[in-house]
């Protein structure tokens, strides 16, 4: 799920015509080593956390049925994640580095879910709504501590944090039942030996003869009972 995220936000940015000519998009970690390597004017969308959202946990399972309505499985609820960016744009002039910025900006801002067309694979398959939030604040550190942690000075940055769905896990349903169950009787009371076994049939689903369930033996009816002190009649 996290790559197709990934692969959403490209698309998003790549049909407003971002990053344009000669700039790239990198999902690297704006360490001082990839600093050192860049060559290009560069915008980075560097994923720093993935945390679920409790919140929208659910229980139970869904039916997963074939094209004939068929029942061919069952499948978990998915989970949802909240994957936050750094958004930073890299060149060699800061003015280039805040036009490249607000140009992100401008187009982040237009939306807050992915379109259709936006997603792929398993978000896809899903056709649940991905959204998304711009320049929400970080939370639990400050921009100094981030920046320290990946060991650069600090950069104007904007914060991204998109809420996805991950596919829960499928439970396929076993095969059809293709026989009937057979009933078997034990010796009654007085020894005497029980039923033969008795097949139940199923229409449509069984190799033995015949519709529905087997036929059971007829029996008598049992004769009615006499009461104390009155005579039969």
């Amino acid at each position: 799920m996290i790559h197709e995220v990934d692969e959403g936000v490209r698309l998003l940015l790549a049909e407003e015509g971002i990053p344009g000519n000669g700039v790239e998009l990198a999902f690297d970690a704006p360490t001082k080593e990839w600093t050192a390597k860049r060559n290009a004017p560069t915008i980075s969308m560097f994923l720093y956390e993935v945390r679920e959202d409790h919140g929208r946990r659910r229980t139970g399972t869904i039916e997963k049925v074939d094209d004939d309505g068929t029942v061919v499985g069952w499948l978990s609820p998915p989970k949802w994640f909240q994957l936050s960016y750094l958004v930073t744009a890299w060149t060699n002039r800061p003015q280039d580095e805040h036009r490249l910025l607000s140009e992100v900006l401008r187009c982040l801002v237009r939306h807050e879910r992915f379109a259709r067309r936006w997603l792929t694979g398993t978000l896809a398959e899903l056709d649940l709504s991905v959204t998304f939030e711009t320049a929400v604040p970080a939370e639990g550190r400050s921009a100094s501590d981030f920046w320290s942690a990946l060991g650069g000075e600090l950069k104007p940055s904007i914060d991204l944090r998109v809420t996805a769905p991950l596919a829960g896990d499928p439970d396929p349903a076993g095969p059809a039942v293709a026989e009937g169950l057979v009933l078997r009787a034990g010796p009654d009371l007085s020894g005497a030996d029980g039923e033969p076994a008795r097949r139940l049939r199923y229409e449509g689903s069984s190799t033995a003869e015949g519709a529905g369930f087997a036929p059971t033996r007829s029996r008598p009816l049992p004769s009615a009972r006499r009461r104390r002190g009155t005579t039969p009649r």
